[in-house]
């Protein structure tokens, strides 16, 4: 698939640019590890569309970043995290308050990010990179009579999940205090977006795209190992 080829040509880049840095960068060889909390702000995209609010659940889980080298002010490394996350859905009907649906799903969530920083007690970074995640388990709450109206998608009330491996492309900006012995503070906002479905989506299948998508905003702590 071309998306796909997009991507690992994207990522191969980004290794032999690492490589080249090594060699006229100022190299670091700084590790840390910790923990981190927030909250998700999520929905899904369908196709058939369905009227939706964000839905918003928890996230939480543990850090590790190396931090390689200094490159013209560039500071470069890679972050990776382990999270129980909440992703899911929540509807609406207009002119129908006692309408309500959602449904909430949890994960495991692994995400690999490039991660680059500017600055030195406080900085500005931008971390990019795939994520995978692993459907746990799901919970949905209901009321009001939806049998009652016509002309409104109820399909994914009942559906199971199918595609239990979730994968897509995460992205974040945010900003760190360093506060040397105490450790390292990431104050941070992160958009995932799903390139996977979680419904079926063959032919025979009502839902053509049933997929994830999350904006985080999420505290971390890190204390360094290496430095």
């Amino acid at each position: 698939m071309k998306w796909l080829r997009s991507i690992g040509l994207f990522f191969a880049l980004a290794f032999i640019s690492n490589g080249a840095f090594a060699q006229v960068g100022d190299l670091l060889n700084n590790f840390s590890v910790g923990v981190n909390v927030g909250v998700n702000l999520t929905s899904a995209q369908f196709s058939p569309s369905v009227r939706q609010n964000q839905l918003m659940g928890t996230v939480f889980g543990v850090s590790a970043r190396y931090i390689s080298e200094k490159y013209f002010g560039m500071i470069c490394g890679v972050r990776m995290e382990v999270n129980f996350s909440q992703h899911g859905w929540k509807e609406f009907v207009e002119d129908f308050d006692d309408l309500h649906f959602q449904r909430t799903m949890n994960y495991i969530d692994i995400p690999f990010l490039a991660h680059l920083a500017f600055g030195k007690k406080f900085q500005f970074f931008i971390d990019g990179g795939p994520q995978i995640g692993f459907y746990l388990n799901d919970k949905s709450k209901i009321s009001g009579d939806w049998d009652s109206i016509t002309g409104v998608t109820v399909e994914q009330h009942t559906l199971d999940v199918k595609h239990k491996f979730d994968y897509g492309i995460a992205g974040g900006i945010g900003f760190e205090m360093k506060a040397r012995k105490a450790g390292n503070f990431l104050l941070e906002g992160r958009y995932f977006y799903a390139l996977s479905d979680f419904f079926g989506n063959e032919k025979k299948d009502y839902f053509g795209r049933s997929a994830n998508t999350t904006i985080s905003i999420k505290l971390t702590y890190l204390f360094d190992i290496t430095k």
